[in-house]
């Protein structure tokens, strides 16, 4: 089973060219099924047990995610990767399996995240120096929430910034997004001013990934989300306040100012139009109040 996994894995990263962060994601979603197989069936779970594999257990699997808690939205996403490990098996090893094509995946409600206040991300600077004792960690934190706050990017984006990308203070970004897409961000003068007290400060060496660990290494998502999440418990904010709702900030303000749907979709790097579209249901006043305090930095 582990050779099977791993050729898969080899697979997006090769012929795919998924990113590190989405490639965990499939192999945890994986994982984790393989995991409930073993339980459900009373032993380790084999290339045959997958093969074999019917309807009860797989509504069995949705039903154990669910009952431990996990989002809708997370075990559709874990369904899907199943599906395209299937998928692999049939085209790599002749494995084929029939029943997972019956699984429906759980509906998933529209909605979004709501935005944080201008002055709870301008608290944050304060948390994040209060919170580390090592002066480069805490400038770090804040060139992270900035960047994702000042440009609208998905952490996984921000994380996967390389020295070489900021090389020159580029008045634009080029990331690259969801499906390799490219796209070109803006770069307010507030989010050089924190990369580069960062860059200042940090001990390491200033080549390959932009974040660095505690260790020189490049910073998962796992461990900014949970550096967010300490600075979200030190200043007592609702639990929505995470690395995404910064995102959500950035998109309301420009929406707020006039921004049209199609510009705003660009710059968040949306496939889809309707994703965007949803931003048109936030209450307007909301956006309004968010707007007049959200970017005063993007004046400096």
């Amino acid at each position: 089973m582990n050779n099977e996994l791993e050729s898969f894995i080899n697979y997006l990263l090769n012929t795919k060219k998924y990113s590190n962060h989405t490639i965990a994601a499939y192999k945890s979603d994986i994982e984790d099924f393989i995991k409930f197989a073993g339980e459900y069936n009373g032993d380790s779970c084999k290339l045959s047990d997958l093969a074999r594999a019917d309807v009860l257990i797989f509504r069995s699997w949705l039903a154990n995610r669910a009952k431990r808690g996990l989002s809708a939205k997370s075990t559709a996403r874990a369904l899907s990767s199943l599906r395209s490990f299937y998928k692999f098996l049939d085209y790599k090893f002749d494995i084929k399996n029939t029943s997972i094509g019956l699984i429906s995946s759980p509906k998933i409600p529209k909605t979004l995240s709501k935005a944080i206040s201008a002055q709870d991300v301008e608290n944050m600077y304060n948390a994040v120096k209060e919170l580390n004792n090592e002066p480069w960690i805490a400038a770090r934190d804040w060139a992270l929430i900035v960047l994702i706050f000042g440009c609208g990017l998905r952490i996984s984006e921000a994380l996967s910034i390389t020295i070489n990308d900021i090389s020159g203070r580029p008045q634009v970004l080029k990331i690259i997004g969801k499906g390799r897409k490219e796209r070109l961000v803006p770069v307010i003068p507030a989010v050089w001013d924190a990369i580069d007290k960062y860059l200042e400060l940090c001990p390491y060496s200033t080549d390959g990934n932009l974040f660095k660990s505690v260790r020189g290494l490049p910073m998962s998502a796992r461990m900014a989300e949970k550096q967010i999440e300490k600075v979200r418990n030190f200043l007592q904010l609702p639990d929505y306040v995470t690395p995404h709702a910064l995102r959500h900030t950035f998109a309301t303000a420009l929406l707020a100012d006039g921004i049209d749907l199609r510009s705003l979709q660009e710059l968040l790097g949306h496939s889809s139009l309707s994703t965007t579209q949803l931003y048109t249901k936030v209450d307007m006043s909301q956006i309004t109040a968010i707007y007049n305090r959200a970017h005063p930095r993007a004046k400096k």
